[in-house]
């Protein structure tokens, strides 16, 4: 074959018509104006004489003209590339960059391509082999699409930020070479249309996420098979196989172990927000331990029913409440306030808050205003449950002290332990991996750590300073990330657990049922606040820890398409 006749390759305006094609004459009707655009067909030569001379509007509408093929375009690149569209004959193979692939994390490469608009998006991504005129590849468009949308609701169904999902639906599309793809997701609708050209219509596919789940294990699974697929290294069917397996894996541990898990949560938070060790804390430990196994088995009952979720958190938060209820009529003082701020730390919806706020803070407003509704549904079911059995217990005079779980770090290394052993009970009913439990509670002290010495030593704000320590965590957890090539989610969410707002949610509820409604809107929008701060922190972290890591910016390239670097947050930005 001559070098001439290699097909060229594809851009937006599709393949070039076939070298031996004949013209094809066609009737104009209206007539066409003489000023020529991008797609305007070019009239034959007696027909430009016959215009020239004076011919009537008649004859020049029923004048044939023939379509220009690609070979017979004028009009230059740097044109095409002004008008907003790839030439015809496509983007020059010598021109873009091979070997991407690999060289930085999945998540960076597709977030700058996921940030710039798709007609301005360089296909640097190819390797060489796929580069070759040679290399012959086949492409199931449905199968590709339907991979792609199963492999991101996974991730968007484990808590994964919306930005991260689409960038991953990218980059399978991309590493199979669907370049021209656009996904979207929302809070339980994820989309992808792909087109082949400007002349073809669009393929477009959507999935409905029914449930969601938190088994980090089979995260950081998927991330690694969305990692092959990205340096080329998958084809299709081995990606269905891959995903086949992840999605018949087993959950790491086993329900009954998750019942106790969730108790010794509880009982670590009574020593967290109690800070004391005497004798009466192990009294306090088992009546919260008890009372959230019990809890925990109750909402189990109620899914199992299939009742709502807001129904399971609400019967979730009452055997806490009111098993504090109980330790407060005497006169003992066995912390009956500390037994229910501990309950409340095993049900705050950490992973779901952290998620909404991060989708908001990326431009996904619509997934962070569905999500942050989520929680508010759920801390909802939480306080309903302990207002029932709050009310109850005023009613009957129970001797409820708020100041017992406000004691701050009066015994730093027991409310150390405890941080650390709350955040690993949090990450082993999350499904977090065996491999990783040791880093995130690692994590999770220096958060502490962090809090403690902000508050109780400088004299910062207790708002200001949850938020410096949750950038902490965020970057640290970040960085643990990257070193274990996963998702940073097993690494952060487990760790802000101690920092959670369980004390100031407590004492909110507690004011309501006592009658002191201004001290109880108070208490409530501090821990509006402290969550908030919480939230922005973790994000704010793992931004800082990406700044200052290497970012997929090509090489340098005299080309007229140069390396795109890290844009905006969100495509809206820039007007």
């Amino acid at each position: 074959m001559h070098p001439s006749d290699a097909p060229p390759t594809e851009g937006l305006l599709g393949h070039p018509a076939p070298p031996a094609e004949p013209t094809t004459v066609v009737p104009l009707v209206p007539p066409v104006p003489e000023t020529r655009g991008l797609l305007a067909p070019e009239p034959e030569p007696a027909a430009r004489a016959a215009t020239g001379a004076g011919a009537t509007g008649r004859a020049e509408a029923e004048r044939p003209v023939r379509r220009r093929s690609v070979a017979e375009d004028t009009l230059t690149p740097e044109e095409w590339r002004a008008a907003g569209y790839t030439p015809p004959t496509g983007i020059p193979v010598p021109d873009l960059t091979a070997g991407a692939p690999g060289e930085v994390p999945w998540p960076d490469r597709m977030r700058t391509l996921l940030r710039t608009p798709m007609s301005e998006r360089p296909a640097f991504e190819r390797t060489a082999r796929e580069m070759h005129p040679s290399a012959a590849v086949t492409r199931n468009v449905p199968r590709i699409l339907d991979l792609t949308l199963r492999i991101g609701e996974l991730l968007l169904a484990s808590g994964e930020a919306a930005e991260d999902v689409e960038a991953a639906m990218l980059g399978i599309a991309h590493a199979y070479r669907l370049d021209r793809c656009e996904p979207q997701v929302t809070f339980t609708l994820i989309g992808i249309s792909y087109q082949p050209s400007l002349v073809e219509p669009p393929v477009t596919a959507d999935r409905v996420v029914r449930r969601r789940t938190s088994d980090y294990t089979r995260l950081d699974a998927v991330y690694a098979l969305v990692a092959d697929i990205t340096a080329e290294n998958v084809t299709v069917n081995d990606a269905y196989r891959r995903l086949a397996v992840i999605r018949r894996n087993r959950h790491p541990y086993p329900a009954w172990f998750l019942a106790l898990t969730t108790g010794l949560l509880a009982g670590a938070a009574t020593f967290l927000v109690g800070g004391r060790l005497d004798d009466k804390a192990w009294l306090v430990f088992a009546s919260a331990f008890v009372a959230a196994v019990l809890g925990d088995r109750l909402a189990s009952a109620l899914a199992r029913r299939r009742l709502p979720e807001f129904y399971q958190f609400v019967a979730a938060a009452m055997p806490a409440a009111a098993s504090g209820i109980i330790l407060s009529f005497n006169d003992w003082g066995l912390r009956g306030s500390v037994v229910i701020t501990g309950g409340l730390f095993a049900l705050l919806p950490g992973r779901a808050l952290v998620a909404a706020v991060q989708d908001g803070l990326t431009g996904f407003y619509i997934t962070a205003a569905a999500r942050l509704l989520e929680v508010i549904y759920l801390v909802a079911g939480i306080v309903i449950g302990v207002m029932v059995i709050l009310y109850l217990g005023v009613g009957f005079e129970a001797n409820l002290r708020p100041d017992e779980s406000l004691v701050g770090v009066s015994y730093p290394p027991v409310q150390m332990v405890a941080a650390m052993l709350l955040t690993l009970a949090f990450a082993t009913l999350l499904q977090t991996d065996r491999r990783t439990l040791a880093l995130v509670t690692v994590n999770s002290g220096i958060g502490w750590a962090s809090y403690g010495a902000l508050v109780y030593n400088a004299g910062v704000n207790p708002i200001a300073a949850t938020g410096v320590a949750a950038g902490l965590v965020g970057l640290f957890g970040q960085l643990m990330a990257r070193y274990r090539n996963g998702s940073a989610l097993p690494y952060v969410t487990a760790a802000i657990g101690p920092l959670m707002p369980g004390s100031a949610l407590y004492l909110g509820m507690l004011a309501f049922a006592q009658g002191h409604s201004s001290a109880g809107l108070v208490s409530v929008f501090r821990a509006a606040a402290i969550a908030m701060a919480l939230a922005v922190g973790v994000n704010l972290g793992g931004e800082i820890a990406r700044l200052f890591l290497k970012l997929p910016v090509g090489a340098e390239r005299p080309s007229l398409y140069p390396a795109v670097p890290r844009r905006a947050a969100k495509r809206t930005r820039g007007f």
